[in-house]
């Protein structure tokens, strides 16, 4: 029997579940996890071996993404993403295409083993579910202008040398221009929160934390 119809039966994570009704990561991507089992139990494969629960720690990670996305393929395709990732290559969040495994480490805290959207399976890694798997981040759209605000927590799109990505960042400025809903002209001045550097940003650039 396949790891992956043990767990289609077993249907459950046990006490990693929230005991309130706050909908958390770990509670969705369980939910997420049983009912991908429940329609493709039948043919379903992995592309690791199950591994004994406890008895797991993080593998080093020393390899860097080479491809990105860029940011009209994420708005194109968020019907079909559920989540987003924080990948410990490069500290930027991605699109989860599919959990492919899960364990429980020696803390007691559960890591799902995930495929990001776009790549290979020579990216696949081990994440841990309540710090580093969320829903999915919605692109603003002009008429979200008037919501943002000084402080607010966002998902941005930075360019560099070294690649296109999406981070976590927050307002710390906005230079405010007259608009209609249709178009956005105003400038966001935005602190990463990865290494706390400064840029200047259209809305186009930005996502926000679902409701």
């Amino acid at each position: 029997m396949l790891w992956c119809d043990i767990f289609a039966q077993n249907g459950k994570m046990g006490h990693y579940l929230p005991e309130d009704n706050v909908i958390r990561p770990s509670s969705m991507v369980q939910s997420y996890i049983q009912d991908k089992q429940k329609t493709s139990a039948a043919k379903c494969t992995l592309s690791t071996p199950p591994l004994a629960a406890t008895t797991t720690k993080n593998a080093p990670v020393t390899t860097n993404i080479a491809t990105q996305k860029s940011k009209d393929q994420r708005v194109a395709g968020l019907s079909g993403m559920v989540f987003e990732a924080l990948s410990s290559k490069d500290n930027a969040w991605y699109d989860v295409a599919s959990f492919l495994n899960y364990r429980v480490l020696h803390s007691g805290e559960l890591e799902v083993r995930v495929r990001f959207a776009g790549f290979g399976y020579e990216d696949d890694e081990w994440v841990n579910v309540k710090r580093r798997v969320r829903e999915r981040s919605v692109p603003l759209e002009p008429s979200d202008c008037p919501m943002a605000n000084v402080g607010d927590s966002l998902l941005c799109f930075k360019e560099s040398e070294s690649g296109s990505m999406y981070y976590d960042a927050h307002i710390v400025e906005i230079e405010r221009t007259t608009h209609d809903m249709n178009d956005c002209s105003c400038i966001f001045v935005v602190r990463y929160d990865h290494d706390n550097t400064v840029d200047k940003v259209q809305l186009g650039n930005l996502c926000r934390r679902p409701m």
